[in-house]
């Protein structure tokens, strides 16, 4: 996909399907791109990160509620931006920490974490706690918009069951809330609407 190519380096340079430089473009678009993933009347007071020069996270704007949002990360492909409750972040730094280290695939980094968290090395809410995840295919920011933009929600639910919530274990139907994880440190209830036609 063509990803963030106005932002990132001249349109002379772009290459469809290709993203050339991995530069992150300027804090201000990193921020509105983020903020995509939150509830509108909570992007006001929302801290932001993303990602510097070096593509190390960096926060970008401070906040005044109990939101974070993180920016896409300019290195990979696609668009995807994120919004979590405060408490999450010391499982999503650990995540990045993870992956900047690299080694290890998706599934090895979670469990690694949830061994973290059950030794108690690695703090988590026990509480649920609420993550959007917003992604789509490329980023405009003249009219601050993501293409195919598409947003499902995530509610952290540490140890939750099917039993303890009567949720089913795997999804029963498009937008249906399911238990995705069950009994671990990481468990969490997926809701994922339909995508538009």
């Amino acid at each position: 996909m063509l990803k963030l190519c106005a932002l990132s380096i001249s349109a002379s340079m772009c290459v469809p399907g290709i993203l050339l430089a991995q530069t992150p473009p300027a804090a201000e678009a990193q921020i509105a791109m983020a903020l995509h993933a939150a509830p509108a009347e909570r992007r006001d007071g929302a801290a932001v990160l993303g990602y510097d020069s070096t593509g190390a996270p960096v926060e970008l704007r401070p906040g005044k509620n109990d939101l974070i949002c993180l920016s896409d990360n300019p290195k990979a492909e696609g668009i995807s931006v994120a919004c979590y409750h405060k408490d999450l972040e010391p499982f999503m730094a650990r995540g990045r920490e993870l992956t900047a280290q690299g080694g290890t695939d998706g599934k090895a980094r979670m469990m690694t974490r949830f061994k973290e968290i059950e030794s108690g090395t690695l703090p988590m809410p026990r509480e649920a706690r609420m993550l959007y995840v917003t992604t789509g295919t490329s980023y405009d920011p003249a009219s601050n918009t993501i293409a195919e933009s598409y947003t499902r929600w995530v509610i952290y639910v540490p140890f939750a069951t099917a039993e303890t919530t009567g949720l089913p274990t795997k999804p029963s139907g498009p937008g249906s809330p399911w238990l995705m994880d069950p009994g671990t440190p990481g468990a969490h209830i997926m809701i994922s609407p339909p995508r538009p036609k």
